[in-house]
């Protein structure tokens, strides 16, 4: 058995028992500058810099790191990612903590105002301004950046810290991108960026749907920039005080060497940065991990056959095809962009008594330092002895646990059928719960449709396409049809139907499966991707099917999809990540190297 790992509980989990600023202790607090020197976040735009003023760690505290964890999303990466890197965390409890810190680093994840409410209900929003405001060492990540400005229009408008001049807004769909921007894309670095030394033209991370936008009122913040539909803040740097809008802890080597320059201010300047030819958002190959116990109850992964884990054998035992954890190191190091991990019996357990997948995700993110999803069984539930556990309080353990994103099946079928049914949001269903909490950048739906063939569009109320190969019987036409419970259950809805509701209802991301071209090996089904992608504003995963590279090229070429996931091939070794991703380069397909 995995031994468990305990962590510091956030300051958030314990709001009522924590000072305010006003009782913090004040006489221990080291500033080296009055504040009036400042920005005034009453007047953000007046702010002026004394660019002499400088405060470092202090020599006796060079191992450690204080971390503000307000207790939503995945901190255990930042923390896994910090350790790997030689250091100890402390974590913040009361504001004095803030104060006192040597080096903070704030990993915002979530959404803006939850975010915002925690901070200023427990003082944390005043001492985090003093503590910028004196230029002592600091690191936003994600929401950690955008809090610094004025306000954002995330469920909002909604208050910021005012620290930056400037507007969250959301990106702009209209212009023909996909909302949120989830993957790997370019920075275009400006001077004295510093902690982005080793960046050059590699790949980074970004997982968000709102930004800032460059001004002449922000401009001497701001480090880098990124191009996703328009010129974005990517990264800003003022004296000691940084913050980017990417992942580094989900960013692979590279981000590594992003915390490490912070954590190490004074490291010489590379002659070479790595090398690379990132100019644009990456196109994702993804490796999925489907988990579930064998019949001598140990966790494996396995791999169906049109969903079928088992061998065909006399024996039918269920496939087994590695340990989860060392084949999600594996695959981090072959360069995999993402971990996907789907506990194909979640739905029949109770997914908080489920430690064994729990600890799987502990252990992965210790080492794999790229995005890590997990699914299965995540809706509400009551235990044995009657107690209610919510959807959030089931996704809230994967975060704490590793996770990135979520990946929701069966509970997002019946909430998408009751919206299409109604046209309500009822605001209750795990989707809509986890989405409006976490933001949807961490939602993902998984569809699991089966092909039905129909002779004539009006057949059926569903979304009737024109088939590429015709079906058993000459049919021209098909639609698909969704399914529940590991495809065991038909329902109706199409996937047409259900993408569109799902989207409306807080998707971030679709997941694409097929359960007729599931471990076929011939390729994926472009026509569904193609009608998919075509119709949703969301990032799209094609999944199933994939047999050569060449499949890779072919669904990026014909379809919009964002991404494509493969699992069966990777895991029996007939092809490598690597020659997916040299494959796709020269098809003038951009990936990250």
């Amino acid at each position: 058995m995995i031994a468990m790992e305990a962590t510091a509980a956030p300051f958030s989990s314990v709001i009522s028992s924590r000072q305010n600023l006003s009782s913090s202790p004040s006489s221990s607090i080291r500033v080296s500058s009055p504040t009036s020197l400042f920005l005034s976040r009453k007047n953000p735009g007046k702010f002026k810099y004394p660019r002499s003023l400088s405060v470092r760690a202090s020599s006796t505290s060079d191992s450690v790191v204080t971390l503000l964890d307000y207790g939503a999303g995945n901190v255990r990466s930042i923390r896994n990612a910090l350790r790997h890197l030689g250091f100890t965390i402390k974590d913040v409890q009361t504001p004095g903590d803030i104060l006192n810190a040597d080096r903070l680093i704030f990993p915002g994840v979530g959404a803006f105002s939850p975010a915002m409410d925690v901070l200023n209900k427990t003082g944390m929003a005043e001492a985090l301004c003093t503590y910028i405001e004196n230029d002592r060492p600091f690191l936003g990540i994600c929401l950690g950046l955008q809090l610094l400005f004025e306000s954002s229009e995330e469920n909002g408008p909604v208050k910021g810290l005012g620290l930056i001049p400037g507007i969250v807004g959301r990106f702009d769909s209209s212009a023909g991108i996909r909302v949120p921007h989830i993957g790997w894309n370019a920075l275009q670095v400006g001077k004295d960026s510093e902690i982005l030394d080793d960046v050059g033209n590699r790949h980074v991370y970004f997982v968000h749907s709102y930004r800032a936008i460059p001004s002449n009122e922000n401009k001497e913040w701001i480090s880098s920039t990124c191009n996703y539909g328009d010129s974005f803040i990517s990264s800003i740097r003022r004296g000691n005080v940084h913050a980017v809008q990417f992942h580094p802890e989900k960013s692979g080597e590279v981000g590594l060497s992003v915390l490490n320059r912070f954590l190490h201010p004074n490291l010489p300047a590379t002659q070479k940065p790595m090398e690379g030819k990132a100019s644009k958002l990456a196109k994702r190959v993804i490796a999925c991990l489907d988990v579930r116990s064998n019949d001598k109850g140990d966790l494996v992964v396995t791999k169906g056959d049109q969903y079928d884990v088992r061998e065909q054998s006399n024996e039918n035992e269920v496939r087994n095809l590695g340990k989860p954890v060392d084949l999600a190191g594996q695959y981090y190091k072959d360069g995999a962009d993402e971990i996907s991990f789907l506990n194909i019996t979640g739905f029949r357990d109770f997914p908080l008594g489920d430690l064994p997948m729990i600890q799987v995700l502990r252990h992965t993110s210790k080492n794999v330092f790229v995005p890590l999803t997990v699914g299965g069984g995540i809706r509400d539930f009551t235990d044995a002895s009657g107690r209610d556990y919510s959807s959030l309080e089931v996704a809230a353990e994967y975060f704490r646990s590793g996770a990135d994103k979520i990946s929701i099946g069966s509970d997002a079928v019946y909430a998408a059928e009751e919206f299409v049914k109604s046209g309500v949001k009822t605001g209750k269903s795990s989707l809509e719960q986890i989405s409006r909490v976490y933001g949807n950048q961490a939602v993902v739906v998984s569809i699991d449709p089966r092909r039905v063939y129909v002779n004539h569009p009006d057949d059926v109320p569903y979304k009737v396409i024109r088939v590429t190969n015709p079906g058993p019987n000459g049919e021209e036409y098909a639609w698909y049809q969704c399914t529940v419970s590991g495809g065991r259950e038909g329902r109706p809805i199409g996937a047409y139907e259900l993408a569109k509701a799902v989207e409306e209802l807080g998707a971030g991301e679709i997941l694409l499966n097929c359960i007729d071209c599931d471990g076929q090996g011939k390729g994926f089904d472009i026509d569904l991707v193609k009608l998919i992608s075509d119709s949703v504003g969301i990032p799209v995963i094609a999944s199933s099917g994939a047999g050569t590279p060449g499949h890779f090229s072919e669904v990026f070429e014909k379809t919009n999809a964002s991404a494509a996931l493969a699992a069966g091939i990777f895991h029996r070794k007939e092809v490598p990540i690597q020659a997916v991703k040299e494959h796709l380069q020269e098809e003038g397909i951009e990936v990250r190297i």
